[in-house]
């Protein structure tokens, strides 16, 4: 029998009833070899299988394709509810094991990547456990092109990585995944070309670039040095300056690389006029206060940047962009005048502000204010103030003119009425103020800050009377010309952490008493600050040195609210609100002609929460001397929490050698530093 008639004999097995198959097996009918006797022994492909006849029944039998034929079933008649879980899927439960490896790396703590590999390490990054080991050989594959990667980026070309996983791992057991790295030879540079620049900017870019012979080929040099070029040449009067695509040409037998990089200068230019585009917040004119730079001087992209910088710091833009255009107007030397075009973008002129504090003898003290910043462009501000405290109250208005005629100058004038209750003394008061200022603020702090202004107040209050002990009500009429200085080294206005600032304060008053005579008196105050890191940028030792002295006149002819006091959150803590010094017999202070302080913090911050140990000490003399003797000393700690607009700060105190009618504890609750 031939293979074709097994393969024929298999396949009518398998559509032959098993009564026919086992007929035709039993008695071995030969087949013949002849084709055609074969083939008509075939039965048609059109004739079916005769089946036996069903018995009779009432119903009649459906045919085998009826099943076929008919129309699906609506979805909606299907049951969605899963079958119900068997006792050994609940034993298993659904979540599937995931495999644990852990990962050993070689040969990248020789060249310095073993961090920057971890760093980056998918292995790593997704906690050391996979769904399955080729889940694992993915991310070990994308490792080996990351370690690839950082090895050229260090100068190794010919550098290769290697992952090695076991081929199978016990269940429950962690696979150790092994990645290899094999640097070869660090590539340095040879030859280093700048192409495309004349003699000048050629030797700019040069100097900029700092690219040496023998260097190792890394990609951070390389790149922070043609960032060098791109910022480099603008500041020496080259604004349009185009670095191009570098080429480094790799030589296997020695280990080095040719570096060439296309440089386009553009013409040197200089500066020329202002031009502005967008929203017309400021005019020309009012633009031209703001630069540092004159028209004709060689352009430099400082200049450009600080122009930047002053327009946000007025707080009325919400974008500002500052770019150089050129003119194609040529100047006899050979350079471009170019004007600086100002595009600006209006923000809201409109604010609001609030605050809230609580100090030991000084009580509750809420404030908030609104301003409209542009109400008179430009730049006029209108600034309404309102304090509320348990006690003092307080309300003002202020004319603000910022930038007044010349950058950062700053012209001001305003009205107080307020109410002042303290045991020092009850003051009803009403001021009018004016001055002329160049003062810092938090979007841009200032090395140099002057204040030179004047001050007439009416002012009843109650000054102590040693003649009789008792506390009459009398009115001051008082001129003043306040002035003062200050020199600002720090890295933060609300929140500084190295540097110093000095501040120097003085005050030349006259004075005129209802019933009583004319006196002129100078105050005088003097402050310094530093602010030194200490182990870590965590932890900052901080200090503070103020001293002020009164000459001129009788420390019982100034009026009250005039004098120097000591005590308080932002003075000596431990003490009540101006509660150091010279007191009458019911204990309540009575001021005093010199002023000595001097406070010490360590400042230690961990995220946004710090707490701070400090040690204040300070006296008030009735002379117009300062001195050290019979210093008052508190000590206390406080806790911070750091906000975007400076720490949340909740100090608590108490005095050293604390005396009857002192408080036992003093609790300090305000924004910002205490100094």
């Amino acid at each position: 029998m031939n293979k074709g008639h097994r393969c024929w004999i298999v396949v009518v097995a398998q559509l032959t009833p098993f009564a026919l198959l086992a007929q035709t097996v039993d008695q071995k009918q030969p087949i013949s070899n002849d084709d055609r006797e074969f083939e008509t022994a075939l039965p048609p492909l059109d004739q079916g299988v005769i089946l036996p006849a069903p018995a009779a029944s009432a119903e009649p039998v459906a045919s085998p394709d009826s099943d076929l034929n008919a129309p699906l079933a609506p979805l909606a008649t299907f049951n969605a509810v899963p079958l119900p879980a068997t006792a050994t899927e609940q034993a298993k439960g659904d979540a599937p094991q995931q495999l644990r490896y852990q990962l050993r790396l070689e040969g990248f703590q020789e060249v310095g990547l073993d961090d920057r590999f971890r760093a980056l390490s998918a292995l790593l990054h997704d906690g050391k456990k996979a769904a399955n080991a080729t889940q694992i050989r993915a991310r070990a594959d994308e490792d080996v092109q990351l370690a690839e990667r950082l090895l050229r980026s260090e100068g190794y070309f010919d550098g290769t990585a290697l992952a090695t996983i076991p081929a199978a791992v016990a269940p429950g057991a962690v696979a150790q995944v092994t990645i290899t790295a094999t640097p070869g030879k660090q590539y340095n540079l040879s030859q280093i070309t700048l192409t495309g620049l004349a003699d000048e900017p050629h030797l700019l870019a040069q100097r900029a670039l700092d690219l040496q012979r023998g260097q190792p080929i890394q990609a951070q040099r390389i790149e922070d040095a043609e960032a060098r070029v791109s910022l480099r040449l603008p500041e020496q009067g080259y604004p349009f300056v185009e670095v191009g695509q570098r080429d480094i040409l790799l030589d296997p037998a020695a280990f080095t690389g040719d570096y060439s990089l296309p440089v386009r200068a553009g013409p040197k230019s200089r500066f020329g006029q202002l031009r502005t585009e967008g929203d017309p917040v400021f005019a020309v004119d009012h633009l031209n206060v703001f630069p540092r730079f004159k028209a004709g001087q060689i352009y430099d992209s400082r200049q450009t940047d600080d122009l930047r910088q002053a327009l946000i710091g007025t707080g009325l833009l919400s974008t500002v962009s500052v770019t150089p255009v050129r003119t194609g107007e040529i100047q006899p030397d050979g350079t471009e005048t170019v004007d600086l075009l100002v595009q600006q973008v209006q923000g809201k002129a409109r604010t609001l502000s609030a605050s809230a504090g609580y100090g030991t003898g000084e009580g509750v003290k809420v404030s908030g204010g609104w301003a409209h910043n542009n109400l008179w462009s430009p730049e006029g501000a209108l600034i309404l103030d309102a304090t509320a405290g348990t006690q003092q109250q307080e309300v003002s208005a202020t004319f603000r003119r910022s930038n007044a005629g010349l950058r950062d100058r700053t012209f001001q004038a305003g009205i107080a009425v307020s109410r002042q209750r303290f045991d020092a003394y009850d003051a009803q008061s009403v001021s009018l103020t004016g001055s002329l200022s160049r003062q810092s603020t938090p979007i841009w702090q200032k090395r140099w800050t002057y204040s030179i202004g004047t001050e007439l107040t009416a002012s009843r209050e109650t000054p102590f009377d040693p003649a009789d002990l008792s506390r009459p009500k009398n009115t001051y009429f008082i001129a003043a010309l306040p002035l003062q200085g200050g020199y600002d080294r720090s890295n933060s206005l609300l929140d500084p952490t190295r540097g110093f600032r000095v501040t120097a304060k003085l005050s030349p008053e006259a004075q005129k008493q209802s019933g009583g005579g004319f006196d002129t008196y100078a105050r005088m105050l003097a402050e310094t600050t530093a602010y030194l890191p200490l182990l870590t940028n965590n932890f900052v030792l901080a200090g503070r040195v103020r001293v002020g002295s009164i000459v001129g006149a009788a420390r019982n002819d100034i009026a009250p609210s005039r004098r120097l006091y000591s005590g308080g959150g932002g003075s000596v803590r431990g003490y009540g609100y101006q509660q150091l010094g010279p007191k009458d017999q019911n204990n309540d202070p009575i001021g005093g002609r010199s002023l000595t302080e001097f406070s010490v913090e360590g400042r230690y911050r961990f995220g946004n929460y710090g707490i701070v140990p400090f040690f204040d000490g300070g006296r008030v003399g009735e002379s117009s001397s300062p001195s050290i003797s019979h210093m008052r000393y508190g000590v206390g700690i406080g806790a911070r929490y750091y906000t975007n607009f400076g720490p949340f700060r909740l100090d608590v105190a108490t005095p050293l050698g604390r005396r009857p009618g002192e408080s036992k504890v003093g609790v300090y609750i305000s924004i910002g530093q205490a100094f």
